[in-house]
């Protein structure tokens, strides 16, 4: 499906500043079914549960411990009460403003270092070089799946928590002792909790410290890494510690290094069950048996990051199922690549240790080292991550490659003077494609129908972009496009099982019942404890009147999952066609336990005693259940007909009236009250309502007879003064 194109006016307006997006892919999760955002939900479940709102002991949580960022999404809750995407999109943009904003400090610090005067303050020896780098950090398009998706506020705070721990260091050799050891403990505890606060956010915080490290190392303590790793290896003279010593750097990474310990081990016993458990769909190179190629396909991940970096176009919400085919033999083509990055990172390595230019080396140093660290959690080197490549992953990362980039237009800047004006107009219009490309991408992350859809031309073998378009067609309801794209899906992976469930669902409600049986019974097949597969397909074989195998297939799914509302309604309707009334009552009565809003198994339950003439049991069930939902009117209207049956004029009338105040246009109400009035005599006012219930339905045949009916009733009426008896029937 292609959208509309619109107007570059109008992607300004929709792309750039995107206020008025909706909730999108992973924010349903995240915020609109986390009730750890509700009020009612005691702030002490923020501290036990996951980003996802799963308790973080189970083995399905995902382990993503982000509490902090949680609680932003609670505190957005209660400002704009509810779920209104735009107070969400609001803030999201804001903390980029002034992440960017702060990014010039950091970006000046880096590239000039710490300069100290009589009142040993921080010099902006770097301003031009800062600006610029901090002008495309804020304009390049990677990011915009961190603002313009809500969840990645997650990468928002992380980052911003990450500089302000990091000025907080350099803070700390602002004011000093007159001893050589000049630092500050207590801004270096600072930054120490300021990093704990990242890790809160997301857990790719830790690694300011990382930063941190590298930057005391080359700027505050002033080592050549050049010359200290040619006299360690060559041996040519000595190297004295003396000199760190004086400036206090072991104490400085003693303090960091006890504090990384401390916050690694703490969320470890957070974690609970251990690391969260990842399939082959999730990351696929991580489960190739050869080792060789395991890391070759790693190195190629990384070669597609890079390239994300350098030429942001071809953007995608997910690159997991067939997005990135592997690398299996070394013949591939994409081979290539992989020399290409290394050339290329070895020759900038080369540089940042070997240039003549001590400035220059700890400036590229620092720069890589800021590109680096900050991605090594995302790597796989360390633990198996969750994802082939994900964007908002990028978004520190970033700012290392944005402060390459802008040092580099410096450097060429003052070798070809000649050549200046050039650069700049340059400089301009990559800045310009790059806001141009956020409008587009944002645009795109407006909904989730034009962002599912975005992905189809950059990653079309990849089945979740498939089933993710193929579910939001069938959503709104075209459910004739939806089976091409779930088709699609369960092509290029045949045992995608929730690609199987949806098809074979819409297939059972087109009453393709054979094929949907198939469908389902292959899913769970393929993957036993899927209790929604379970239960669809005893829906199936009910509809094909399997009763047997039905009544297995619902138990397998409430064995998979215990609390399970829906499988025990149907599980009740399965019963009740097999006039097993009292297990259908029962499993009925389950369904409500469980979920005590459950209308359709209180409304069966009072269908159910009204038809095998238990009215009493009836009457009290359908009160029972109007207390607990007051405003269904499919219950008001069962409870009218059991009243009316009781001869309980009265009641029943306000029931029905009730019911047809909340849906006016129910015809069978109308009916159902119309024969109310005709028994109790309130002629006027049966015949009012039947012939409303005839004009919205004048197909019913109940209605109808029962309205001719009272048309003799009443000729009868008219030629005799004598009312005559009725036989009318409920509809």
């Amino acid at each position: 499906m292609k959208s509309i194109p619109l107007t570059l006016r109008e992607y300004f307006k929709h792309g750039i500043v995107l206020y008025d997006g909706e909730f999108v892919f992973d924010d349903s999760e995240a915020i609109v079914n986390n009730k750890d955002l509700r009020p009612t939900t005691p702030l002490g479940n923020l501290w036990r549960n996951d980003f996802w709102g799963s308790n973080l002991s189970s083995n399905s949580s995902h382990k993503s411990y982000r509490p902090f960022t949680v609680l932003t999404f609670r505190l957005n809750y209660l400002l704009v009460g509810g779920l209104h995407p735009v107070g969400f999109h609001v803030l999201n943009i804001l903390l980029h403003a002034i992440i960017s904003a702060l990014m010039i400090d950091m970006f000046a610090i880096l590239m000039g270092g710490l300069s100290y005067d009589e009142k040993r303050s921080i010099q902006n020896l770097a301003p031009k070089t800062s600006l610029l780098a901090a002008l495309f950090f804020a304009a390049h398009p990677v990011h915009t799946e961190s603002v313009a998706g809500i969840v990645g506020r997650a990468d928002l705070l992380c980052a911003l928590f990450f500089q302000l721990s990091f000025l907080s260091y350099c803070r700390a050799f602002n004011k000093g002792s007159d001893r050589d050891d000049r630092f500050s403990v207590q801004w270096v505890v600072a930054s120490l909790l300021l990093c704990a606060a990242a890790m809160l956010c997301k857990e790719q915080g830790i690694t300011v410290l990382g930063v941190n490290a590298a930057f005391d190392v080359l700027l505050i303590c002033n080592v050549d890494v050049y010359e200290l790793s040619q006299r360690l290896l060559l041996r040519k003279t000595t190297f004295s510690v003396s000199p760190l010593f004086q400036n206090g750097l072991p104490k400085r990474l003693a303090l960091m290094v006890l504090g990384g310990i401390s916050m690694l081990y703490a969320r470890w016993k957070i974690m609970g069950t251990g690391p969260p458990a990842f399939t082959e769909v999730d990351n696929p190179a991580s489960f190739a048996e050869n080792i060789f190629f395991r890391i070759v396909n790693y190195n190629y991940y990384y070669c597609l990051n890079a390239w994300l970096l350098i030429c942001p176009w071809w953007l995608c919400f997910d690159w997991s199922m067939g997005c990135v085919p592997l690398i299996t033999s070394a013949a591939d083509w994409r081979m290539v690549w992989l020399m290409l990055l290394w050339c290329f990172l070895i020759g900038l390595i080369n540089q940042a240790l070997c240039a003549q230019d001590l400035q220059k080396r700890r400036s590229l140093t620092l720069a890589l080292v800021l590109l680096v660290v900050p991605f090594l959690p995302a790597s796989n080197m360390f633990f198996r991550v969750g994802f082939v490549i994900a964007e908002r992953v990028l978004y520190l990362s970033s700012a290392g490659y944005c402060l390459l980039v802008a040092y580099s237009v410096g450097q060429c800047c003052s070798r070809f003077p000649k050549y200046r004006k050039l650069l700049c107009v340059s400089m301009m219009a990559l800045l310009c494609v790059y806001v141009v490309r956020c409008a587009l991408r944002s645009h795109q992350w407006h909904s989730e129908k034009t962002l599912f859809t975005s992905a189809l031309s950059v990653c079309p073998l990849n089945a979740k972009v498939h089933y993710n378009v193929g579910k939001n067609l069938a959503d709104r309801g075209n459910t004739t496009a939806a089976i091409v794209y779930y088709r699609e899906a369960v092509r290029l992976h045949p045992t995608y099982v929730h690609a199987m469930n949806n098809l074979g669902n819409i297939l059972k409600e087109r009453n393709e019942l054979v094929e949907a049986e198939d469908l389902l019974s292959k899913a769970v097949s393929i993957q036993s404890d899927f209790a929604a597969a379970w239960m669809n397909l005893g829906i199936v074989q009910n509809s094909l009147q399997k009763f047997g195998a039905a009544e297995r297939s619902y138990w397998n799914a409430i064995r998979f999952r215990k609390k399970y509302p829906d499988c025990y309604y149907n599980l009740g309707r399965l019963y009740a066609d097999q006039q097993r009334h009292v297990e259908a009552l029962n499993a009925w009565r389950n369904a409500t336990m469980l979920k005590p809003d459950h209308s359709l198994a209180w409304n069966n339950m009072v269908i159910l005693l009204d038809n095998t003439g238990n009215l009493g049991q009836a009457e009290a069930i359908g009160r029972e259940a109007l207390r607990i939902v007051p405003n269904d009117h499919t219950i008001m209207f069962s409870l009218a007909n059991v009243l009316g049956k009781l001869q309980k004029y009265k009641e029943s009338e306000g029931f029905f009236l009730s019911a047809l105040k909340i849906n006016p246009n129910a015809a069978s109400c109308h009916g159902n009250l119309a024969v109310l009035y005709h028994r109790w005599g309130k002629l006027e006012l049966a015949q009012k309502h039947y012939e409303m219930s005839l004009k919205l339905d004048p197909d019913a045949p109940g209605t109808r007879d029962n309205y001719n009916m009272l048309r003799r009733k009443l000729d009868q009426i008219k030629r005799v003064d004598c009312p005559a008896a009725a036989d009318v029937r409920l509809i």
